[in-house]
């Protein structure tokens, strides 16, 4: 299998497992989405755990990627957290399956969080942790309320990318794309205000 063809299947098990769920995504639903047999999926992939674990890796590897670029910048502490959450904003409105995805690995993931091996968003989360706790405004709030403050940020990001089918239906596209369009300001407001700056 070349290396295009495993991250296009990849890309597709990542659409799955996100409208799904890990657990509401059956191997044999995922062999037929990735256009496999149970058999051949097994053959390239092992399991649907690892499979979902190159979901995850993929993932987490990009989220890393643009986190660290933006945190090796000359831009001070509080200015790279703002732009991470940004960042992962943007990118999660251009994809909002990797939204759909992290939401639930994080949130909905009682019954493999008990036996899972390696947890791929550790060390974005760490890094943010870390950057929060290098500004000079939350130096002193230590780990656990520096994690509390990074979740809620990123969850107001990630909430608003995966709720438009939700939102147009309850209210109407028009008035979805005229939240889109200040969305972006009012998030920068809301990492501002909590920073105290």
């Amino acid at each position: 299998m070349s290396e295009t063809t495993r991250e296009q299947l990849i890309a597709s098990a990542q659409h799955l497992f996100a409208g799904r769920g890990f657990y509401g995504a059956s191997i044999a639903a995922v062999a037929e989405e990735l256009g496999l047999t149970k058999q051949a999926l097994l053959h390239h992939f092992g399991s649907k755990e690892k499979l979902y674990g190159e979901v995850l890796q993929r993932l987490s590897g990009a989220l890393l990627e643009t986190t660290r670029q933006i945190t090796a910048s000359e831009m001070d502490p509080a200015t790279q957290l703002e732009e991470v959450v940004v960042a992962q904003y943007r990118g999660h409105m251009h994809d909002p399956d990797a939204a759909r995805l992290i939401m639930r690995e994080l949130l909905d993931n009682e019954q493999r969080a008990a036996k899972a091996g390696n947890w791929y968003l550790k060390p974005y989360l760490e890094i943010l942790v870390d950057t929060v706790l290098a500004i000079e405004t939350t130096r002193t709030i230590g780990r656990g309320r520096a994690l509390a403050m990074v979740y809620q940020l990123l969850g107001a990001a990630h909430y608003f990318a995966v709720s438009q089918p939700t939102l147009t239906k309850i209210f109407s596209n028009a008035l979805y794309r005229d939240a889109q369009a200040c969305f972006e300001e009012e998030l920068r407001l809301l990492i501002r205000a909590r920073l105290g700056l």
